[in-house]
């Protein structure tokens, strides 16, 4: 058993959706993803945790061209197809109270990014890597352009320009590698083993940092995110940030750090320093707003920030390089984190414009008094998002400032006031919706039910699970992460500086 039935089988399932009409359309695509994550399941009971690619597919794709179908999993894979296929189908499910016009097409489109989104986290092909990057793209862009809000053109518009120019840079970075490999291939072990200079690392540094600094987003390469994420339907709004910026932090992880450590040496810190503004920055925004999904929207920046402040702990001190294993497995296990409480606290606010029609802060209060299971999964939720010890978001945020406080105690304490500030806003959002007193509006609200219940019941497990218990997730990743971080001290020693 290979990973192309992974990869495939999305795809196969989004072809068949797009023929059903109806309400069966939904139900169908339910079924496609609960599949996909049994064989998900399947290929984690299977899994070695050690430093091998497994499950592994190689076939000639354009081999003139020394492109090659290639893909497999290692422990640094593994914890983004957890992430992937378990929220789809929590995404899909979330919907199941929505109407839309056209739903084969908007589930059709869902599980098709699915498809690109697997491809990316499990290519071991720059180029293979680079069509399932956009790939991922194009589904969300029409989601966002057909069932979005009323602003939806205009912001879309943007997006794409966004990230398909920053994806152009990383085309670009992907064709040079390819012209100085002796093999002529795209294979990503051929890219690690390339002896290329500082200057020439500096280049590859940052085509690649475009691409990912604007899909994460960074400072201030942000400005697509909140607009996007407000004007999306609320599944889109889901795809895009609880699974599709992994894809910028993943390629951090897997692409420009093993193949441009030189680069991330010397331009590292400017990354650190923009993700530290963003964490900030972010955060003082994320007070002012009214808008509860914009709120969590920018909020978002600012975890995100932290994962990536810590990715580029670099130094040119005497240790030369400060990439811990701490770093990647707190980046790696946040990431899975931040997709599980971005994807509840979404489905919070779309159940709050569904029932109420309005996302305002100042409009809403004591719904905790009407709706006492809604009340305790959303407080559930939000701890984990502010990172209170024994939920998820605790361990990832503890070893990700651990890493910054390594390199540098004052970054450290800025970085921290995510923390802090995260606290703040989002339990302040808690208070705004669910304490106090009822209104005219809020009295009508009816506690949750059905489909709801279910994907609030699974986010909540799994926010308390991860937190009271985070060391399987950490024991599969662990030796992916030592072993990369040998190949990029190996490729540090061998290169000129």
């Amino acid at each position: 058993m290979t990973v192309s039935i992974l990869l495939f089988l999305p795809v196969v399932a989004a072809l068949v959706v797009l023929f059903i009409k109806g309400e069966a359309a939904k139900y169908a695509a339910l079924t496609f993803a609960v599949a996909e994550l049994v064989v998900a399941g399947v290929f984690l009971s299977k899994f070695v945790p050690d430093a091998t690619t497994q499950f592994s597919i190689s076939a000639p794709w354009i081999p003139k061209a020394g492109i090659y179908f290639t893909a497999g999993i290692d422990g640094i894979s593994m914890i983004m197809v957890i992430l992937t296929t378990l929220l789809v189908p929590l995404i899909i499910l979330s919907t199941f109270k929505n109407q839309y016009k056209s739903a084969h097409v908007f589930y059709a489109l869902i599980l098709f990014m699915q498809a690109g989104l697997l491809t990316v986290f499990t290519a071991l092909d720059g180029f293979l890597f680079y069509v399932g990057w956009e790939v991922a793209l194009i589904p969300i862009y029409f989601i966002c352009a057909m069932w979005g809000g009323e602003n939806r053109i205009k912001v879309n518009i943007k997006f794409f320009i966004y990230t398909f120019a920053g994806s152009l840079f990383m085309l670009l970075g992907i064709i040079y590698l390819h012209m100085q490999d002796p093999a002529s291939t795209y294979d990503i072990g051929h890219f690690y083993d390339l002896k290329l200079d500082a200057h020439h690392q500096g280049w590859i540094f940052w085509a690649f940092f475009l691409a990912f600094a604007i899909k994460m987003p960074i400072f201030p390469f942000h400005t697509w995110q909140p607009d996007t994420y407000t004007e999306a339907p609320s599944a889109g709004t889901m795809m895009l940030s609880g699974i599709m910026l992994k894809m910028g932090i993943y390629g951090v992880i897997r692409w420009l750090i093993p193949i441009a450590p030189l680069g991330v040496q010397n331009w590292g810190f400017m990354a650190l320093v923009l993700s530290v503004i963003g964490i900030v920055y972010a955060s003082v925004i994320a007070f002012k707003q009214k808008d509860g999904k914009r709120l969590v929207a920018y909020s978002s920046i600012a975890h995100v920030g932290l994962i990536a402040a810590a990715l580029f702990t670099f130094s040119k001190g005497e240790s030369s390089f400060l990439w811990t294993t701490q770093a990647l497995q707190g980046a790696l296990i946040q990431m899975l984190n931040h997709g599980i409480n971005v994807v509840g606290l979404f489905f919070v606010w779309d159940i709050i414009s569904r029932k109420l029609n309005t996302r305002d802060l100042d409009q809403l209060g004591g719904i905790a008094k009407v709706a006492p299971k809604f009340a305790i999964a959303f407080l559930i939720v939000t701890l984990g998002t502010v990172a209170l010890p024994l939920t998820n978001g605790f361990i990832g945020e503890f070893l990700l400032l651990n890493s910054v406080f390594q390199y540098n105690i004052w970054m450290a304490a800025i970085a921290g006031l995510t923390m802090i500030f995260g606290a703040v806003y989002m339990l302040r959002m808690y208070k705004s919706v669910m304490q106090g007193e009822t209104n005219a509006l809020t009295v009508a609200f009816t506690d949750i039910s059905g489909s709801e219940i279910v994907v609030l019941g699974v986010i909540c497990v799994l926010i308390i699970a991860i937190g009271v218990y985070p060391q399987p997730i950490l024991h599969v990743s662990e030796a992916a992460v030592n072993n990369l971080i040998n190949t990029v001290h190996n490729h540090l020693g061998s290169v000129k500086p």
